[in-house]
């Protein structure tokens, strides 16, 4: 049974701190980096908003602190710049594991009682640092895209555009694990070359309190949108996260090892997960104590996205009472996606999905599976062959009711761990209509 909660909102101040007092000019044509950061920090020590007015407004990286409202009024525009100057490499957690990235454009850490709000747009300017896979284009597109750069890399699947020759360098060099080399700094040295190759998630908010999203529109994010990490009390609502269909990770919303988490009234369209929860990754994951627990989803729509709930793969840590109702995902490629793999470990439970409509999804509706691995950083394939019980995953106490999908490749598909059976068990289906397509 689902056990309710309260995710406490952030306490906020009516003070006003408007980013044209700290030299801010708008036009999108002169950096506003150092006046956002004077706003911030004025922000900070009294407490208030720090108001975007309607317009474009450029700039880099943005990091809010405790007690600061980031609000943006209507048409307001923060752009997002690129430039290996003002976007540093550092180690950080992505994908589950210990991962270099940029510096990502908008972030808070070891913050309390922040906010970003209003009616303006977050823009990302993800087409700068993204990858576009050839078969999602049109050969119009494609040609385009030929323009802009001629770097393209040669894949089993087809060609890969990238936008820049770093970015080009980097793929053929391999990705640099930071727990490869004797040094963080060493680590980033020797990624440094390739800066842009390690593309930052687009909103960062790790180890936060009472954090609170709420109408605004974040879009074009140069990897995931936006990843809550170890936050507790959380609110997401009446927001907008859009990116691109072809947008390769490109996430609305990734919520890992999160603790009292309230997401509601958003909508969302993607070019992979809409709405994902996470726990991190494999034994190294399970060191931390930190499930995702305590989550309440409703009245959100999903549109084009590879999956519009999801759990894992990467749920180590555990995902634990949640609670998913009164939803609509149409043109997913997975309508309820739940993955894992031998060597993650962890427990998904008390999981609960009420009222679901999905509509042209184009595969399952439904997705049960533990032999989800890509090939990406971390996966050891020693691991995958694992007989060590606490590698296996398990999905268990997981309940579908009143959910409905009209028109899907394949209503159910459940897949264990072959010689575990325990891997997934109690799940149950009630009062659900999950045809698949005539």
């Amino acid at each position: 049974m689902f056990q309710p909660f309260e995710a406490a909102l952030p306490r906020r101040s009516e003070n006003v701190f408007d980013i044209r007092a700290y030299g801010a000019v708008e036009g999108g044509t002169v950096s506003n980096t150092a006046a956002f950061a004077r706003a911030v920090q004025a922000a900070s020590e009294h407490g208030g908003k720090v108001v975007v007015p309607t317009g474009i407004w450029l700039t880099g990286p943005i990091r809010l602190l405790s007690g600061v409202e980031l609000h943006l009024e209507d048409n307001a525009l923060i752009l997002f710049s690129k430039s290996r100057e003002e976007y540093p490499l550092t180690v950080t957690d992505y994908e589950g594991i210990r991962r270099i990235r940029a510096l990502s454009p908008l972030s808070a850490e070891n913050a309390e009682d922040i906010a970003i709000t209003g009616r303006g747009v977050i823009e990302g300017s993800g087409d700068l640092w993204r990858p576009v896979k050839q078969f999602k284009m049109t050969q119009r597109q494609w040609d385009a895209l030929l323009k802009k750069s001629p770097y393209v890399i040669d894949t089993p699947e087809g060609g890969v555009w990238v936008p820049t020759e770093s970015i080009y360098l980097g793929k053929q060099a391999g990705e640099v694990d930071p727990d490869s080399c004797a040094t963080e700094e060493m680590a980033l040295q020797k990624a440094a070359p390739y800066w842009d190759f390690y593309r930052p998630v687009m909103v960062s908010l790790r180890h936060c309190r009472r954090v609170l999203i709420e109408q605004v529109r974040i879009q074009n994010s140069p990897a995931w949108c936006v990843h809550p990490f170890f936050c507790e009390d959380l609110t997401v609502q009446y927001a907008s996260i859009f990116n691109p269909y072809h947008a390769q990770n490109g996430d609305g919303i990734d919520v890992e090892s999160c603790n009292r988490v309230h997401i509601h009234h958003c909508e969302f369209q993607t070019g992979d997960d809409g709405i994902c929860l996470k726990a991190g990754k494999d034994r190294e994951a399970r060191k931390i104590s930190g499930p995702c627990q305590n989550v309440l989803i409703h009245d959100c729509r999903v549109g084009e996205s590879h999956g519009g709930f999801v759990i894992g793969s990467e749920m180590s840590r555990g995902v634990h009472n949640v609670l998913v109702k009164d939803c609509l995902f149409v043109n997913a490629d997975v309508g309820l996606r739940f993955k894992s793999a031998m060597g993650r470990g962890g427990v998904v439970e008390n999981i609960h999905m009420e009222d679901i409509r999905m509509a042209n999804i184009r595969e399952q509706s439904v997705i049960m599976t533990m032999n989800y691995v890509l090939n990406t950083m971390g996966e050891d394939e020693a691991v995958r062959q694992s007989s060590d019980p606490e590698d296996v995953p398990t999905f268990r106490d997981i309940h579908f009711v009143r959910c409905k999908c009209k028109g899907a490749g394949k209503p159910v598909t459940i897949r264990g761990l072959e010689g575990y059976p325990e891997s997934i068990h109690d799940i149950t289906f009630d009062a659900c209509e999950l045809g698949s397509a005539p």
